[in-house]
């Protein structure tokens, strides 16, 4: 077998975790505490120590997987078969020698995997006799096993926050060594150094705020400090990786991925934030201090390029010495002062913008970062950043360089963003930002724009420039983003004509909306290049624009109106789909489409389409489209067609500017017979019909629960805060359902006007109440609420987390999310605490659970860090979660745990159990089937382990129960799915039922 192949097996995702069994968890925070002294490798083991979770006899058997995965498959095993338990043995003894090493993990980080396998080659015992074959896989297995320990050395949270505080601590170190020789010998060292000072602060000054383009704002100011507005995001590397673990997090927060990756090619929409990145790394790299996390700038360099100004009149562009000058920057370095810079390898080489260059000068972009990055090969870090579609995937693969993609803002970044915006726009802002916060979440339009910091940019502006009110209506609020996209905002950064084309606002509109109105029409969201090209190359000469050359309108259109974009190399779509409905809806009313416009009324893809035709059509044309919609709910086939189409009508009401009195009156007549609702998925879709249908809705009075809970479901999916005292009458309702569906819709509204209107009336009895974050808690909190059934979330700040559950001590405690950084927050003072659910892959321990309390029930799905035998200390808890894939160390655990009376295993977990742990008082037992075993289970191990079993429930595969006769008293329950052997001649005390 090649070494390839074997390389390829080792990294797949499944050896990953079983190699991170020989590690230890994690500590917290930089390790700094105590007697400052360095993470000794054998301290991270978990086969050394005191609390070790592995035998060596376990690392064996570790090993022996990592052989038997190897030789699955065709091919055959990479080494003679008779030295598999020689070849074993040997993979084991070098696992072992990590313990032997005399180096911390940052040092064996330094080393690298094929030098760390070497140590480990050297440490063991050697393998003897063993053929060549043999020792070629040995020494491969080994070195890839170095690649899986390592990764996981880099990922603990102390070893991060450790190395960073060794590299700032050994750059201070430097910066005094460099100041005091600089003193003792004035010269060109004196001269960089107080150059620097001057160049830094100059950097700080011209990229201290954030620029606003494109905005018609007549009193308010266009930049924003930037140490107050910045907005930290996501970015995401190639998910296509083989060598990723799939259940590991992808994505990096965007600010901190330069301490990973000296050179990163990043890709972003219009508008994603890549320029404000530069603009962050280059004000932290000159901040003293520096901001949190961003310390490993500290003592860096930057060199912003934008490639924009560089070539924006066709000169060559430059050698490092040039830097400064090319990128407008007024001072004069001493001579040779960045080329000194460079070589120490103390560079950030920011260049911003490859898809901001014509096409044809890319290939000369690249050849000249090659020959810096030839130049000057150590330590800089270098970021490129582009348009996802300038590029090719591979183009800068074979320059060492990780690829990275900005992600579109979540809600919670986007609420963020607001808050950070209001706040750097000074306190005439500030009456605002919760209006826009409130249209943000009620208004769905609004929220589909507000998907980047361009977006939100405008979003923020407009509302604020309009005395917080954003346009009337989507096409309003459409038009001024049409706007800023296709002319102003490249027109406001002196962008120019890069493509060779300069258009006004109305031609490029039309041609955009042809595209977009070809797509919709042919039922496509995307279309093929060529035929985009062909579209745009026909509307021309009617528009007059006979001296323009096609490709170029087209490459114009594609790379700088920041509608439209390359998904593949021959395809094209628009940026959001609301862009392509809004402009397909007003070529349809142009050439008066209405009959297909009907037609597809009733396929959910038209739905915005219909509603923006009727906001960009006429009062007739409106009154004209809205009537023959309900022609057509009147021969609809159907009771779910006819609501479709009759709430259609009334949502697209909401959108026309003017209507006849008369067809407004018979959409309101129409939609009052579709109410109540008969179901939720009736009540969903009623709630489409928006505000209007509130007041349509009954209260109440008179309603069976079923009825009333319907009622509730559809005006909680109204999203206006019109809604809150319409379900304010619903708060006193005796239904658990009805209350439990008004406690959801809180996420949904106004914090404070929700809370007061229709939580603090509801009846507490069996009802969970979620907290969701901050703004929840403190509502909570204010009101004095103390419910005994709580779920909180991640997103709730430790402090007002610890404030609430300190006031409810709640009976029955869910913790939702992924908590930050996966570390579980010690839970505190609890006394109440009967029930209480971890979040999925929780990084937690025992000793992070509340003491004292009447603990019956706990649930999760990840293993404590410190074992199970801590649980002992409840002994009300009676019941375990399932347990996958238990280690002989958590057999051995529950043994401590003699109050457990129900668990759940797999029968292969079972049969893996040490032949010295016998747990009497388990009485209650889950087991599942399937798995490798087809041929079925036997009870043999349930018998051994569970000698005091009285209830056995059976899921999924066959198994013989010819053993069950030995326990005192068994009742078996199985499901349809599993198949029982051996049921002759069992004891009558011995009840099987299905």
């Amino acid at each position: 077998m090649e070494p390839a192949l074997i390389g390829t097996r080792l990294a797949s995702a499944a050896i990953g975790p079983l190699l991170r069994k020989l590690l230890a968890g994690d500590g917290p925070g930089a390790g700094l505490t105590g007697a400052d002294r360095p993470v000794r490798l054998a301290s991270l083991l978990s086969f050394r120590g005191e609390k070790r979770t592995l035998t060596e006899k376990d690392v064996r058997k570790l090993a022996a997987t990592l052989v038997a995965r190897t030789c699955e498959g065709p091919g055959g095993p990479p080494f003679p078969p008779d030295e598999t338990e020689a070849v074993t043995d040997a993979l084991a003894a070098h696992l072992l020698a990590l313990g032997d090493l005399d180096m911390d993990d940052v040092q064996a980080v330094h080393l690298g995997p094929r030098a760390l396998a070497r140590r480990l080659r050297a440490a063991a015992p050697a393998p003897d006799g063993l053929a060549a074959d043999s020792v070629l896989y040995l020494d491969t297995a080994t070195e890839w096993a170095c690649h899986h320990i390592l990764e996981f050395f880099t990922r603990r949270g102390s070893f991060v926050a450790r190395t960073l505080v060794e590299q700032t601590r050994g750059q201070a170190a430097l910066a005094r060594k460099v100041d005091a020789l600089a003193a003792a010998h004035p010269g060109p060292l004196a001269e960089d150094a107080a150059f620097e000072r001057r160049y830094l602060a100059h950097l700080a000054r011209k990229h201290g705020h954030l620029t606003i383009h494109g905005i018609d704002l007549r009193d308010t100011r266009e930049e924003w400090p930037l140490d107050v507005a910045y907005l930290s995001l996501e970015a995401t590397g190639d998910a296509r990786d083989p060598d990723r673990d799939p259940r590991e997090h992808a994505s990096v927060r965007a600010d901190l991925a330069p301490a990973a990756h000296e050179r990163i090619l990043l890709r972003g929409q219009a508008g994603s934030g890549k320029t404000t990145l530069v603009q962050w790394l280059t004000l932290a790299a000159c901040a003293t201090p520096p901001a949190e996390g961003m310390g490993y700038l500290h003592g860096r360099v930057p060199f912003v390029l934008p490639l924009r100004t560089l070539t924006r009149h066709g000169e060559r562009l430059p050698d490092a010495e040039r830097f400064l000058s090319a990128a407008d920057c007024p001072l004069t370095p001493p001579d040779g002062w960045a080329d000194r810079v460079l070589s120490a390898g103390r560079g950030l080489v920011l260049v911003d913008g490859i898809d901001e260059i014509p096409e044809a000068e890319r290939g000369r972009a690249r050849d000249w970062l090659r020959g810096l990055l030839s130049a000057y090969e150590g330590g800089n870090r270098w970021l490129v950043t582009s348009r996802p579609t300038a590029v090719r995937d591979d183009w800068l693969a074979r320059d060492g360089f990780t690829e990275l993609t900005l992600s579109p803002m979540t809600p919670a970044e986007v609420a963020t963003f607001v808050r950070r915006w209001h706040r750097a726009a000074g306190p005439a802002a500030a009456p605002y930002e919760q209006r826009l916060l409130d249209s943000l979440r009620t208004t769905e339009h609004v929220a589909q724009l507000a998907t980047n910091p361009l977006m939100c940019g405008l979003v923020c502006a407009l509302h604020h420039e309009r005395r917080g009110y954003l346009p009337r209506g989507r096409g309003s609020l459409y038009e001024a983003a049409l706007s800023m996209l296709l002319v102003r905002r490249d027109r406001e950064r002196g962008m120019g004509a890069p493509y060779g084309v300069d258009l006004d606002e109305a031609p490029q509109i039309q041609l955009v909306q042809r595209l977009a109105y070809w797509m919709t029409l042919n039922d496509r969201f995307q279309m093929a290049r060529g035929h985009a090209e062909s579209l745009v190359a026909e509307a021309l000469p009617a528009m007059g624009l006979t001296d323009h050359a096609p490709d170029q309108v087209f490459a114009h259109l594609l790379h700088r109106s920041g509608l439209l974009r390359e998904p593949t190399a021959d395809t094209v779509d628009f940026v959001h789909r609301t862009f392509q409905d809004y402009l397909a809806a007003k070529a349809l009313v142009d050439h008066w489409d209405i009959g297909v416009l009907v037609r597809n009324a009733t396929d959910d893809r038209w739905e915005d389409v219909l509603r923006m035709a009727v906001g960009h059509a006429r009062p007739r044309e409106a009154a004209e489209i809205l009537s023959e919609l309900l022609k057509a709910a009147d021969t609809a086939a159907d009771r779910p067609s006819r609501l479709r189409l009759v709430l259609l009508a009334a949502t697209a009401l909401g959108h026309a500017t003017e209507v006849a009195p008369e067809v407004r009156a018979e959409i309101l007549r129409r939609t009052g017979e579709v109410i109540p609702p008969r179901d939720p998925d009736e009540a969903r879709e009623l709630a489409g019909a928006g505000r209007m249908v509130l007041e349509l809705l009954p209260g109440p009075e008179g309603l069976d629960e079923r009825t009333a809970h319907l009622v509730v479901v559809a005006a909680t999916h109204v999203l206006s805060d019109a809604a809150v005292p319409f379900l304010a009458r619903y708060a006193d309702h005796p239904s658990l359902g009805v209350r439990a569906q008004l406690v959801w819709a809180w996420q949904r509204y106004d914090a404070r006007a929700y809370a007061d209107g229709v939580v603090a009336r509801l009846d507490p009895t069996e009802l969970r109440l979620q907290v969701l974050d901050d703004e929840r808690a403190d509502e909570l909190l204010r009101l004095g609420l103390a419910p005994e059934l709580l779920d909180l979330s991640a997103s709730v700040s430790a402090d007002r987390a610890a404030a609430v559950l300190a006031r409810c001590d709640p009976r029955e405690l869910r913790l939702l999310d992924h908590p930050p950084g996966g570390e579980l927050a010690p839970l505190g003072p609890l006394g109440s605490l009967e029930y209480l659910a971890l979040p999925t892959d929780a990084v937690w321990r025992t000793t992070d659970l509340p003491e004292g309390v009447p603990l019956r029930r706990l649930n999760f799905l990840s293993l404590p860090e410190d074992g199970l035998a801590g649980l002992a200390r409840y002994p009300l808890l009676g019941e375990l979660p399932y347990l996958p894939e238990p280690t002989p160390a958590v057999w051995r655990d529950l043994r401590a745990l003699p109050q457990i009376e129900r668990m759940t295993f797999s029968a292969e977990a079972l049969a893996d159990c040490p032949e010295d742990v016998v747990l009497p008082r388990v009485s209650f037992l889950v087991c599942y089937g399937g798995g490798r075993r087809r041929r079925g289970h036997s009870l043999d191990d349930v018998v051994r382990v569970f000698p005091g079993l009285q209830l056995l429930y059976l899921s999924g595969g066959t198994f013989d129960v010819s053993r069950a006769g030995d326990l005192a008293a068994l009742r078996v329950v199985r499901t349809n799915s599993v198949v029982l052997t051996g049921t002759e001649g069992l004891p009558s005390r011995v009840r099987v039922s299905a």
